[in-house]
């Protein structure tokens, strides 16, 4: 079984500066060792923002383009949000690219009402799991964490697992980071499936202050890195073997 190296990058988003954030994430990056799969947070390259006139255009995004190169230039997926327009509206669209070029996308969700979210951004209405190097990868951005209805992780009719792995990618503030730090656990355990993590630190356009806390947890509720908040990329290694081993030893899932 193939274990998997997760690459976390959590930095001080510019805002609604696109070409800051590129350099930036490029900066940081630099020299970096090798890793499977990358998360930046989300709306990675204009932080949460509502005004919807900095939106990508789906169709040609510079966005998108720019992780598609990185994710091709690094050989690694890249997992993040941004926020993009199309013929439909507009959305909160996470994107999981491969090196091959392959995309998935999963349209968030839930809309963070308190912050106006819902009043500009449709809000998506299918779960997203997707299977990459033997691993199945369900997508969620960061208000989805309070939601655990909408990914209950489950056996199906042939005995396997729906999902392995859930990504966050956040704007998650500091005054509601104890929120995080245990619903981020508390998501681990209850699926029985490892939880990665990516929040940003810094102060956003509106004066919020996010102090990161980027992490990763086993299905025991166990850090495998530990919340952080200083800017940087943080690597860990997720083991498969280990994951069937603890589900077999508890066998949880198939009594939900």
């Amino acid at each position: 079984m193939q274990d998997l190296r997760v690459g976390i990058l959590q930095f001080n988003q510019i805002w609604q500066d696109k070409q800051a954030n590129f350099k930036h994430i490029q900066s940081l990056l630099e020299g970096q060792a090798e890793f499977d799969l990358l998360l930046l947070p989300e709306m990675f390259h204009t932080g949460f923002s509502m005004q919807i006139d900095h939106a990508d255009n789906w169709a040609d995004s510079e966005g998108l383009n720019f992780l598609k190169e990185l994710a091709k230039k690094r050989g690694t997926a890249v997992y993040t949000s941004l926020m993009i327009h199309d013929q439909v509206g507009y959305f909160n669209r996470g994107v999981f690219v491969e090196p091959n070029g392959e995309i998935y996308c999963y349209d968030k969700r839930k809309a963070f009402g308190l912050g106006g979210e819902d009043q500009f951004y449709t809000s998506g209405i299918h779960e997203e799991i997707v299977s990459y190097k033997n691993w199945n990868i369900n997508l969620q951005i960061c208000y989805d964490l309070r939601f655990p209805e909408l990914i209950r992780n489950r056996i199906d009719a042939t005995g396997e697992t729906a999902y392995d792995l859930l990504l966050y990618v956040a704007n998650w503030p500091q005054k509601r980071i104890a929120h995080w730090d245990a619903l981020l656990q508390a998501r681990a355990i209850e699926n029985q499936c490892y939880v990665a993590a990516c929040n940003r630190v810094g102060t956003d356009g509106n004066e919020l202050v996010y102090n990161g806390h980027s992490q990763a947890i086993d299905m025991f509720g166990n850090y495998l890195l530990a919340p952080h908040e200083q800017e940087g990329i943080f690597v860990v290694h997720l083991a498969k073997n280990s994951l069937s081993v603890g589900r077999k030893s508890l066998p949880f899932l198939k009594d939900a």
